[in-house]
């Protein structure tokens, strides 16, 4: 089976030890000397409509990954790590840096 890192994008992730949907693949993480994929990046559920942001995004690591398959991805959720949200950065009139939450 051929796949394209474009069609990673269109295959929702699913936890095989209890069968919880995290989302569909946002992003990987490459490592560019090797060329190797080194982990998949599912962003986190948005809160109350979007309102109100949303998780931390997923990280999962190659070794976690089970089954590609035509429309889903399997992975063992107990190796998958969460990444924390960067601070956003605001600029005041002044031109200093603010980070605000």
């Amino acid at each position: 089976m051929d796949c394209r890192i474009g069609d990673l994008r269109y295959k929702e992730v699913i936890n095989v030890n209890t069968g919880y949907r995290l989302g569909f693949v946002s992003d990987g993480v490459f490592d560019i000397a090797t060329g190797q994929m080194k982990a998949l990046v599912v962003p986190g559920q948005y809160k109350v409509m979007g309102l109100f942001g949303k998780g931390e995004d997923y990280i999962i690591p190659w070794s976690a990954i089970r089954r590609i398959g035509d429309d889903i991805i399997l992975v063992e959720e107990d190796r998958v790590e969460t990444r924390e949200k960067k601070p956003r950065v605001k600029y005041s009139h002044e031109g200093q840096r603010d980070q605000y939450k």
